[in-house]
Parts: structure tokens; sequence; C-alpha cells
């Protein structure tokens, strides 16, 4: 066996020799280490994929080729490398020895090379509870500085319920459950002081003149008498003699204000609220209704108002006065520009209805207007003078009364106009001289004369008398 053979080794005790077995093993385990990334190198490819599952359906190429990864991913654990050996040669037992020393103390870094690296999962990050963040959106920091001057003042839930407004409306529920959480939840403690600490002096100030009173401050102003009109300086005295007892927020101002607020609900130490009757009967509004004097609750005369509604009304009328004059001056111009003068009636002719085209004469105490049909004939045939087709058989009679007075009674569907005014069927409606009786478009002018039904009149007043 040749000198340079790595076996001999093991019985010689030359130290040239031994030098050499360890320059040859040091080579050997470069050979191996070379050879074993040569074979992982040429395995095979990687490829990049996902845990997740891809839901459409996959090719035939596809198929393959997610096998051949599958197949491959199987194979776990380092592959198993023989060291190299000399041809020629058997390897000795300290040679063997040599090969397993060498062998434990490659594998470490043949697994941390051949191991792939652990795929990162990842890690969501833990949100806060939802109740944490609802509170924390609702209740403000000056909601919260509220709550706890409150509470320090009064001692007491529901009467921070009832006297402090919020910034919305808390049930005393919430109010209990937000306090609590104040006091003992670390995280919303936490969130809320920092949110406090970052407020406005303003603003905190703001929040500290709203504290609701103590008992014992409103001890101290129940003291002062209701019979009293007690000034700025008196309730600055109460500062300065009980600077402990009141809100360092307290102004004279302000005590001034809940002192008048106390004498107007009787809270005073002097005002005493008178009981109710202890009788059987209780008094009642209606009761106490009649014990008023009327006499007290009529309002005084107002003289200078008095006055100028006299002369207003004075006013007027004159005005009206000078209207009724100048009325007939202007009815005759009327008349003789459109040519509507008073027709010349006879002894026989009560009134007259006269229209664009023609004029109907009224003979009788009572007569009919419409529109004249073969099967039925009336007094007043408002065909003539227009078109009438929205107009009823019988619209509506024209009735005399023994006192002179005309009178118009609706009995078609349609409204009749009297001088502007509607007259419903049913209805009547009386006439003056010169209404404007508009029926379906159609426009009359009622006339009455006038010395008749003057005559007529007289008659009637003498059949009275008798």
């Amino acid at each position: 066996m040749q000198a340079g053979d790595p076996g001999v080794g093991a019985p010689m005790t030359v130290p040239g020799a031994q030098s050499r077995s360890e320059d040859e093993e040091s080579l050997g385990v470069k050979d191996v280490k070379r050879t074993a990334t040569q074979a992982f190198g040429s395995g095979v490819p990687k490829r990049r994929s996902s845990s997740r599952s891809i839901k459409r359906k996959k090719f035939d190429d596809e198929l393959v080729e997610s096998s051949l990864v599958k197949s491959s991913s199987r194979v776990k654990g380092p592959p198993v490398i023989e060291p190299v050996r000399c041809s020629g040669s058997e390897p000795s037992s300290s040679e063997k020895k040599k090969v397993t020393k060498s062998g434990t103390a490659l594998t470490p870094p043949l697994t941390m090379v051949l191991n792939h690296a652990p795929m990162t999962k990842r890690v969501k990050k833990s949100k806060q509870p939802l109740h944490i963040t609802k509170d924390l959106g609702r209740w403000k920091p000056t909601d919260d500085l509220l709550l706890i001057n409150a509470v320090l003042q009064t001692t007491d839930l529901t009467s921070v319920h009832l006297g402090v407004k919020f910034s919305c409306r808390f049930t005393l529920r919430e109010i209990k459950e937000r306090w609590y959480a104040l006091l003992y939840d670390p995280v919303i403690s936490k969130l809320a002081w920092q949110a406090m600490r970052q407020l406005h002096p303003e603003a905190i100030a703001a929040v500290q003149s709203k504290a609701l009173f103590s008992q014992s401050e409103e001890a101290l102003l129940a003291k002062i008498g209701s019979t009293s009109q007690p000034k700025l300086d008196v309730f600055q005295e109460l500062l300065n003699k009980h600077p402990s007892v009141f809100h360092p927020s307290r102004t004279p101002k302000s005590l001034l204000v809940h002192w008048q607020l106390l004498k107007q609900y009787y809270l005073l130490d002097d005002q005493s609220v008178q009981p109710l009757p202890k009788g059987d009967q209780v008094l009642n509004f209606s009761d106490a209704e009649q014990m008023v004097d009327d006499v007290k609750l009529k309002e005084s005369r107002d003289e200078v108002l008095e006055h100028e509604l006299m002369i207003s009304d004075r006013h007027q009328k004159r005005e009206i006065r000078q209207l009724e004059q100048e009325l007939p001056r202007w009815q005759v111009l009327v008349d003789s520009i459109t040519g509507m003068s008073m027709p010349d009636f006879d002894n026989q002719t009560l009134a007259a209805l006269r229209g664009r085209m023609v004029r109907y004469l009224m003979r009788s105490r009572e007569i009919t207007l419409g529109r004249a049909t073969k099967d039925k004939q009336i007094d007043v045939d408002l065909s003539l003078e227009g078109p009438a087709w929205k107009i009823s058989r019988k619209q509506g009679i024209i009735k005399l009364k023994n006192n002179g007075d005309f009178f118009i009674a609706n009995e078609g569907r349609r409204p009749i106009y009297i001088d502007g005014r509607p007259v419903l069927s049913g209805n009547k409606w009386k006439l003056n001289n010169n209404s404007v009786v508009e029926i379906a478009g159609l426009r009359f002018v009622f006339l009455i004369n006038l010395e008749l039904i003057s005559l007529i009149k007289a008659e009637a007043a003498k059949m009275t008398q008798q």
C-alpha cells in the first residue's frame, strides 16, 4: 500500500503520517460538500406555490406538473451521501471509525443546507374589542370629564343622569357602565385619561363651570334669606369663607343664579311650601277658576289707543259717505258710455234680466230660468242669449216677496254666480238692482223697476198696519 493512502494512519505513530491523514480528511470533507451541492442543485427546480386552493379547473399539463411537484415534495429528510473512497482498497476498522466520526460531524450542516426554510405565516394584528372602540367613539373626553366632576360633587349616578347634559343622550345604565369602566378597566381608563389630557384649557374650564352643586354648597346658599336681595359681594364673601366647600370653578355670578333657582322652587331655609288641603275634596282646576276674580283679570283701558281708534273710525266713515254721494254720478256716466241706461219700464214689468243679445222682462212674481226643450217649456229660455248646453233645463227661480225683495234659488247642477259669489245647488241669494248674474258663462244684469216696487212695498205696509 502506498504512503499516500488515507487508510494507513491508524497503527502508525509517525507524526508526518498523522498530518497527511488530517489533510486527506479535510479534502474528503470538501469533496463530500461539493458532491452534495451538485446532487441537490441538479434536482427538480423550485416552484412558487400558494397554500390557497385554486377553484378553477386545471388543464392536463397543469395536472402533470402538480403531480410532479407533489411527488417531489413527499420526499423529506436529507439524502444519503456516501463518502468517496479510493479504488482497490477496503476500509479498515480505524478508517471506518474516522468515516463514522466525519459522518456524524457532517450531518448537521447537511441538514441545515438541505432543509427548506419554513414559511413565515402572516400573523394578524389583534384587534381591540368592539365595545371598547364603540364606547370611545360615543363617549367624548368632555363627557368623561363631566361625569367625573359630577360624581365627585354628588356621589350619586342617578342625580348625574338627571342633572348633567352630555353631548348625547345616555341612559342610566350606560352612565353606570361607563363609570365602572373608568374605574376598573385599565384600557378604557388609560385611553380616556390620554384624551382628557389633550383637551384645551378653555374647554376644560367650560366643562368645570357646568359642575353640579353639592349638598354642602346648597346648604350654605340656602341660609341666605329669601326676603333679602343679595348682591355679588355677599356671594364673594361666601367663596372666601368656605374655599374648601365650593368647587374651584364657582363664581359669585354662578352662585347668585343658583340661589335664585332655589328661591324659585321654595328650597331656601326660610321658605315653606303650602300643604295640600286635607279634606275629602281636593281643589281642582275648575274650582280654582271659579275662585278667581274676573275683575282682576280684565285688562286696563288704554285711553291713547282708544282715542286713535276713534279717530281712524271717523276717517273711514267720512270716506264711505263721500263714496256713497259720488256713486250716482259715476253710475250715470257708466250707463251712458255702455249704453245700459235704465230702460223704460211699464206698469206691469217688475224687473228685467238683460244680457248681451236678449232682454227678459219679469211680469210675474215668480219666473223660471233654464233651457227650453220640446217636452218642457220655461219662462226664460237662456239658450236665446248664447250656448246653453251646460245649463240645466230648470236652472233657477227668481221670486219677488211681499216686502219687495227679489231672491234667486239655484235648482240646477252648476252654480250661479251673483256679483262673483257662487250660489250652489239648493241655495238662494238676494238680488239687488244692477246685480250681475252669471250662469254657465252667460252674464246678465238684473234691473229692478224701483217705482213699481216702492208702490208694492207701500201697499204691503198698509196691509200690515190694518
